[in-house]
């Protein structure tokens, strides 16, 4: 009777899931009372979340409520194709444990003006583990109801059947080859019994774990055998941009080398960065930078800046004499959901002669960028703002998707990350 009832449970809910909720966006926050918002692998804060199926490796959510209070907050894992579509499997076929589960790990802060819940969630636990390997989407959603989104984040499962090897070079284009950077690949299939590469393997290739301007629909450049070979001289290609820019906001209660003035409220506190010129024409400079991510963090000694993190509104300036055109200009990285969006946007000041922007962010380290979004489209431009060049640090993920003859959904083969630096040939 026990398994008979779990059957229909996951059926029941897998089905509500499906019906209330065919398509969201990855990676969103949906209401506006959430922040800090990240997934990592446990203990490593500047990993990025790909687990393995069925090992041992951990990854955690967490994210603020700065309501202040406790919330009936509930997730689910939503397993989606390569492209973020989702699979045409139900809960039960890739899920083990139950389709909704409550969230209960929670602390209130502690010492600070802004006033929040801290929430944290493992995947996998006991209660929800993933039973396949391919691309999974984790939503949190309100009082049990999936059509009430709170936030979602891309949670990737590996069953590394595939093998993979390549290198960064610069681009054999004149016109790329001083800002460009190529990533040359092959992928071994090992044992997998691949009868027609092109439809079966699906490739996507992440510049510093972006999804907005990922490389897909790749073909291979030659079969060998068990080995596909990805090395066309026009493919693959990414402009090398500059170093994240960086903002040291660790503490509330000091300057620090990109803070130009601190001012505290009785109940708020504002932070004004230095102003951000166009790096264009400024020659490439090398310094350690995150490649886009942010850490919570303090410089007090035994505080958690989980809990014990601060907020401030921080006041962003980019100087320019005259607007660029009718494009508009976003603050990017991870600290904005690698989105643009109308909180993220910066204005154009023409009495300052400079576009401004602000946004709500906890005590910690952040790299970030300014972008140019053309009317009618949405891939963002970074090279009028800050510039490419070839020798710039960055990582490239390459994730291997497989599907069988048949089958009904992408599986995720192989998964690797190369380094600009050290895996440059």
């Amino acid at each position: 009777m026990n398994k008979l009832f779990v059957i229909l449970f996951f059926l029941l809910n897998g089905f509500s899931a499906r019906s209330q909720v065919n398509w969201v966006t990855p990676d969103h926050v949906y209401a506006p009372n959430i922040k800090t918002v990240r997934l990592i692998l446990a203990g490593s804060p500047l990993s990025y979340p790909i687990i393995g199926l069925n090992g041992s490796q951990v990854a955690e959510l967490s994210f603020d409520d700065l309501d202040g209070d406790v919330k009936d907050y509930y997730y689910t894992l939503e397993l989606c194709n390569a492209d973020w579509t989702p699979s045409e499997l139900s809960p039960f076929d890739y899920l083990q444990g139950f389709a909704d589960n409550r969230l209960e790990n929670y602390r209130f802060s502690n010492g600070t003006l802004q006033k929040y819940t801290h929430y944290t969630l493992d995947i996998p636990n006991s209660s929800c583990q993933p039973k396949r390997s391919g691309n999974y989407l984790l939503k949190i959603y309100l009082n049990d109801d999936t059509s009430q989104l709170v936030l979602t984040r891309r949670l990737l499962v590996v069953d590394p059947k595939a093998s993979i090897a390549g290198f960064i070079q610069q681009p054999i284009n004149p016109r790329l080859y001083q800002t460009g950077q190529k990533v040359n690949f092959s992928i071994n299939m090992g044992s997998l019994n691949i009868s027609d590469a092109p439809d079966q393997i699906k490739v996507f290739i992440l510049q510093d774990y972006r999804w907005d301007n990922a490389i897909s629909g790749i073909q291979p450049t030659f079969i060998q055998g068990n080995e596909l070979q990805y090395n066309t001289e026009s493919d693959c290609i990414f402009p090398g941009m500059k170093e994240w820019r960086i903002l040291d906001m660790r503490s509330l209660h000091m300057s620090t080398e990109r803070v130009r003035q601190v001012v505290s409220h009785s109940d708020s506190t504002d932070v004004y960065v230095y102003p951000d010129p166009s790096r264009s024409n400024i020659n490439y400079q090398t310094y350690r930078d995150i490649n886009g991510m942010f850490i919570p963090e303090l410089i007090k000694q035994g505080y958690n800046p989980d809990y014990e993190g601060d907020y401030a509104l921080v006041h962003f300036i980019f100087p320019a004499t005259e607007p660029y055109g009718t494009s508009s200009m976003y603050i990017f990285g991870e600290l904005t959901n690698y989105e643009c969006n109308d909180q993220d946007k910066m204005v154009y000041n023409p009495e300052k002669q400079a576009y401004e922007g602000s946004l709500y962010l906890k005590e910690g380290y952040y790299n970030y960028i300014y972008g140019l979004i053309d009317p009618g489209r949405d891939s963002l431009v970074t090279t009028y703002t800050e510039g490419d060049w070839w020798g710039t640090e960055n990582n490239y993920t390459i994730l291997v998707y497989y599907r069988s003859l048949g089958g009904r959904s992408d599986q995720l083969i192989g998964s690797t990350t190369l380094n600009s630096v050290i895996n440059r040939k």
